[in-house]
């Protein structure tokens, strides 16, 4: 799997003002301790407890997920109460995957670089934001996102990604357009999600399936790559950021 050249990368945050980045995957891995199969079985054990038929999330790609069991059961019309007690098991849950939830490497000198460039950032993400809060406040990393932290819709799981929802939200927190922002994601729905929009998009795959899942777009396998993109860039790449002085790049040494 062979990332992309860094001009390609560099070209495409040559023409961002800001970057909305995935939460589970590109930041960090929310569910490396705290099985996200056993938040799903919660789920199912949730909806046999009040009455619904656990066959609905059988189907493959649904069982063992707990954010698909979640839009499986909305969609289902079981109504607004179930609906809302799985959301509130699922946001428990996450709130607790945070504390033990693995970086993913690189992500937070990505991060930390992109502030100092003076973009602006946001966490467009299908989790809920109070799981992200307490992981990004955990790790020193909430003070690079300030406000813009848009997670699940509560009460609403049709509008959870592929449907552009947050990265709208996300849109209207920071003042940009779609065609001034750069998507980072890790997954088939963060890809439709900024298609929707018109939004670039650079996918984040650690594995060859996943690459596959993200089709022939630009897609990296480390975040290490966009670090080093950017580092490498030519001073002055991109101009006038509401009024300020150019973004200046430092070339890397040596």
């Amino acid at each position: 799997m062979t990332d992309p050249q860094p001009r390609e990368l560099q070209a495409l945050f040559a023409s961002a003002k800001c970057v909305f980045f995935d939460f589970d995957g590109p930041v960090c891995g929310l569910f490396h301790r705290h099985s996200s199969v056993r938040i799903a079985d919660l789920l199912v054990g949730e909806l046999a407890a009040g009455g619904g038929d656990p066959a609905l999330v059988e189907e493959p790609g649904v069982r063992g997920d707990p954010l698909a069991v979640l839009k499986t059961v909305a969609g289902a019309g079981l109504g607004r109460e179930m609906v809302a007690r799985l959301e509130f098991l699922l946001a428990k849950e996450e709130f607790e995957a945070a504390w033990s939830a693995e970086p993913t490497d690189g992500a937070y000198d990505l991060v930390a670089l992109l502030h100092e460039a003076q973009y602006e950032l946001a966490v467009t993400t299908n989790n809920s934001a109070e799981a992200v809060e307490r992981y990004l406040e955990k790790q020193g990393m909430k003070r690079y996102f300030g406000s813009h932290i848009h997670g699940r819709a509560p009460g609403d799981p049709g509008l959870l990604k592929p449907h552009p929802d947050c990265l709208d939200r996300a849109l209207k927190s920071t003042g940009w357009t779609a065609a001034d922002a750069l998507m980072i994601g890790d997954s088939p729905a963060d890809l439709e999600a900024a298609g929707a929009l018109g939004m670039p998009f650079i996918g984040y795959a650690k594995n060859p399936d996943k690459k596959k899942a993200l089709g022939a777009g630009v897609v990296v396998q480390e975040l290490r790559t966009l670090t080093d993109a950017l580092r490498v860039s030519s001073v002055d790449q991109r101009e006038g950021v509401r009024g300020t002085a150019p973004h200046h790049w430092f070339i890397k040494p040596g």
